[in-house]
């Protein structure tokens, strides 16, 4: 193969990943490695459509003062993700700012950032945000394209609301320029082809691997969208006061409070539920729980007021895992890291998904036969189990 092919695919592999990665950073409603402002709040250091790298906050460390954060606002943009700067850090939380804006976050009605709003730190070495310049441009470019489309659709079909339309229209560019790039992967390590006269290729065959390789990319997709999409912080608002009412988030300072939270399941395959405090004052008992098959389950969460009167938020974080291992050894890996417990959960799956496709059907290549010689799809099964049996 030569060396600019093989260039090619490479690069046209980064770009699928790159734009996959803003995609549904954005439905999941938090930075994937990449991500990008949309306005100039933050000019000069990023200019609108610019992108920049994310790091997770479960892996950048604490917050300091300078830090360009990515947190989950409970006023700005209609309590959507803003990307400023911490100008200052305090006892109670971070006061936050664009680089641009005269005026702090907090000047306006913004309360104090919490350790559990911020999601993402951009990654600054010596001090300076690394930006990629366009880059949301061309993600928000895309995006708009798939909303129109899925809201002319839905005008038509009835298919999906306009206001789910952003997610949907991400989720399937999503998937889309995945399989692009994953199908020029597949080509790029498949054996070299000299062209010639005469052609060599077979007709209406698709690869064994090609085919695992798709299969494996949905299935690992919808895994990771089933463990990651219901993952997120929950806030409750309590006051501390001398005159506490039968509210339980109306409490006198230093006593206790408890709350029953639920975790619902709806899917057909049951769920381990991680619980974490991630502010002061909260506890939860107990800490995680198995919730079966379309059904649901509660846990206690403990709030605790602080002794000066006022009100004061507290965090939750809740984090979901496929039960396809041992509660324990999920928990354990969720311990060691969120991720590590995912990839985990997706290495099961890819592993059964593999012994069953070859149980079922060998390792030979697929041949896609002609509309008059079709054979249902019953009897070609029944006819891979006769042979494996």
């Amino acid at each position: 193969m030569m060396a600019r092919t093989v260039l090619e695919r490479g690069v046209t592999v980064v770009i699928a990943l790159v734009v996959v990665a803003l995609l549904v950073g954005q439905l999941l409603g938090q930075p994937i490695l990449l991500g990008y402002v949309a306005t100039g709040s933050m000019e000069p250091t990023m200019s609108p459509g610019d992108g920049f790298v994310a790091i997770p906050s479960a892996l950048s460390g604490d917050v300091d003062e300078g830090d360009v954060v990515v947190y989950d606002a409970r006023e700005l943009h209609d309590g959507g993700l803003t990307t400023h700067r911490v100008v200052e850090v305090t006892d109670d939380g971070y006061v936050t700012a664009g680089d641009a804006n005269p005026f702090t976050d907090q000047d306006g009605p913004e309360p104090l950032v919490s350790d559990g709003q911020i999601v993402a730190t951009a990654w600054q070495p010596g001090g300076e945000v690394v930006t990629i310049p366009h880059l949301g441009t061309v993600v928000m470019g895309i995006q708009a394209i798939a909303t129109t489309t899925i809201d002319a659709v839905s005008g038509v079909f009835g298919l999906t609301t306009a206001a789910d339309s952003d997610g949907v229209g991400a989720l399937l560019v999503g998937v889309g320029v995945a399989l692009l790039g994953f199908g020029f992967l597949l080509e790029g390590f498949g054996p070299s082809r000299r062209e010639t006269s005469r052609r060599r290729k077979r007709e209406n065959v698709i690869g064994f691997w090609v085919a695992v390789g798709l299969v494996l990319l949905v299935l690992t997709t919808f895994a990771t969208a089933a463990m990651v999409i219901p993952t997120g912080t929950t806030e409750y608002g309590i006051v501390s006061t001398e005159s506490p009412t039968d509210d339980p988030q109306v409490i006198a300072p230093g006593e206790t409070s408890d709350l029953t939270r639920t975790s619902d399941n709806a899917g057909y395959v049951p769920v381990v539920t991680v619980y974490e405090a991630e502010s002061a004052g909260v506890d939860i008992d107990p800490g995680w729980q198995t919730v079966g098959v379309r059904s649901s389950a509660e846990t206690t969460v403990s709030l605790t007021a602080p002794e000066s009167s006022g009100e004061y938020t507290r965090h939750v974080g809740e984090y979901r895992y496929l039960a396809v291992l041992p509660p324990s050894i999920l928990v354990f890996l969720h311990g060691v890291h969120p991720l590590l417990a995912i990839a985990a959960v997706n290495g099961v799956v890819v592993g059964a998904a593999v012994v069953v496709m070859i149980a079922l059907f060998g390792t030979g290549d697929f041949r896609l036969r002609n509309a008059g010689a079709d054979v249902p799809l019953r009897a070609r099964l029944e006819r891979k189990l006769r042979k494996w049996r």
